[in-house]
C-alpha cells in the first residue's frame, strides 16, 4: 500500500517523475527562475501534470525543509487511463458502470461514494484533474481501503470524458434536482455512466448540457436536498436492482 508522500526539492521532484511515480499535486513558486526550474515545468507539462503557482510562504507552511521552490505529493494510487478503462470493460463484457464526480471537494463523501462503488461493482470513477477532492488518507480510511479496488481515472475536463463515453456506447445520466424525471423511470440496464455534482453547486450547467438525460430522486421532506454520498448510493442500487 503506497502512503501520500510530500517531495521537496526542484531535483528530487524531477527524479520522481522521471521515475514515473504519480503526482497528485504540483506547487511551484511564483515568478521561480533558473535551469532546474524550468526543466522542471517543461517535464511537469510533458508529462501533464498540473503546476500551482504559489507564493513562497505557501510553501514555507506545506514543510519547513530546503524546498527551493517546489513541493511536489505523490498519490497513494495510479491513476488509470480513461480509454483503457473503457475498452477493458467492454472486452470483459460486463454491462460498463461508471461515476462521474464533477467538483465534488469533501474528502469524507469522496471516500464513502468509492466504498460504496466498490460494493456495487462500479467499474471506474472519474474526476478531474482540477477543483476535486484529493485521494489522501482521509479518503482511504472512509473508503474502508476500497480506494485500491476501484479504477479512478483522472481527466482535464470532465466534458470530454463525456464526449468519449457518450462516443462508446455509454448513456451518461446527471443526478441533479433540475430534472422531471426520476431515476426510477430511467433504463439503467444498458452502459451507464452517472454523474453526482459538487456539495454546493451540484453538477456545472455545462456539464449537465452534455448529460443524456437528467434525473432526480423523489424527496418527501422539508429538506431540499440529500447528501452527496447517500443520493449516489441510492443510484447505484437503483442500477444493481434493474440489472439482477
Amino acid at each position: 500500500m503506497k502512503e501520500e508522500s510530500l517531495i521537496f526539492g526542484i531535483r528530487a521532484i524531477i527524479e520522481a517523475i522521471t521515475a514515473g511515480k504519480t503526482i497528485d499535486k504540483l506547487f511551484v513558486q511564483k515568478g521561480l527562475q533558473g535551469v532546474l526550474a524550468k526543466e522542471l515545468t517543461a517535464l511537469a507539462r510533458q508529462r501533464n501534470i498540473t503546476i500551482t503557482y504559489v507564493p513562497n510562504e505557501k510553501l514555507n507552511r506545506l514543510t519547513r525543509k530546503n524546498h527551493q521552490g517546489a513541493v511536489a505529493y505523490t498519490s497513494p494510487i495510479d491513476y488509470y487511463k480513461l480509454e483503457d478503462l473503457v475498452l477493458n470493460v467492454v472486452e470483459s463484457g460486463d454491462i460498463p458502470l461508471f461515476l462521474i464526480l464533477d467538483q465534488l471537494s469533501d474528502v469524507r463523501n469522496f471516500g464513502a461514494i468509492i466504498r460504496t462503488a466498490e460494493c456495487t461493482g462500479v467499474h471506474g470513477i472519474i474526476i478531474q484533474k482540477k477543483g476535486g477532492a484529493p485521494v489522501n488518507a482521509d479518503t482511504i480510511k472512509t473508503s474502508a481501503g476500497a480506494v485500491f479496488q476501484v479504477p479512478i481515472c483522472k481527466v482535464d475536463h470532465i466534458k470530454d470524458a463525456m464526449f468519449y463515453l457518450q462516443a462508446s456506447g455509454v448513456q451518461v445520466i446527471a443526478a441533479t434536482e433540475k430534472a422531471t424525471d426520476t431515476i426510477y423511470a430511467t433504463d439503467l440496464r444498458i452502459p451507464t455512466a452517472i454523474i453526482m455534482g459538487s456539495e454546493g453547486k451540484g453538477i456545472s450547467n455545462s456539464v449537465l448540457k452534455l448529460a443524456d438525460k437528467r434525473t432526480k430522486l423523489p424527496l418527501f421532506g422539508t429538506i431540499g436536498s440529500l447528501n452527496v454520498s447517500v443520493a449516489c448510493g441510492v443510484y447505484l442500487y437503483e442500477v444493481i436492482r434493474q440489472r439482477l
